[in-house]
């Protein structure tokens, strides 16, 4: 298989590494610690984290603000060339403009049973009748990935009244 990417695990877990400070940046920001880099020929072209409390916007979530920020680099909207690292399991509106933008693949760290669109609730990265499907890896460093949004909702419960 000689057309095959090279799936470089080190990588993965860099990379993933980087997506992690995203996500720090996140929960330190009171936001719901995802983080998200989107990566083209071994170099980071873009850096988010979640921001919907922030920005008052539903839609700025980690991933979406990464896929904006690519395009911008890249003066293309699609990313065929580029790998998505984020820290949860893309949810629905985050997989549809990941396969609208074509990224060639998604790597994440903690699945999301409830509303993960990579495969855990349903597999939108992958749907036959869309015009783009992505390569997915998933549980890439998923121990602190979960743990660092398992620590941010255990502080929000203890919030509450």
């Amino acid at each position: 298989m000689p057309d095959e990417p090279v799936i470089d695990l080190q990588s993965d877990s860099y990379f993933m590494g980087e997506a992690l400070r995203q996500a720090a940046r996140a929960a330190a920001a009171g936001e719901v610690p995802v983080g998200a880099v989107i990566v083209r020929a071994g170099r980071v072209i873009a850096r988010a984290f979640n921001q919907v409390e922030l920005l008052k916007d539903a839609t700025a979530h980690a991933e979406m603000l990464a896929v904006t920020q690519a395009e911008a680099v890249q003066g293309d909207w699609r990313l065929t060339d580029c790998t998505l690292y984020v820290t949860k399991e893309p949810c629905p509106m985050c997989a549809g403009a990941i396969v609208h933008a074509r990224l060639a693949r998604v790597v994440y760290g903690a699945h999301d049973p409830k509303a993960g669109a990579a495969g855990s609730a349903l597999n939108l990265l992958q749907f036959p009748t869309l015009n783009h499907r992505c390569a997915i890896t998933g549980g890439v460093r998923e121990a602190e990935c979960r743990a660092l949004l398992q620590s941010f909702f255990a502080a929000q419960r203890k919030k509450e009244p």
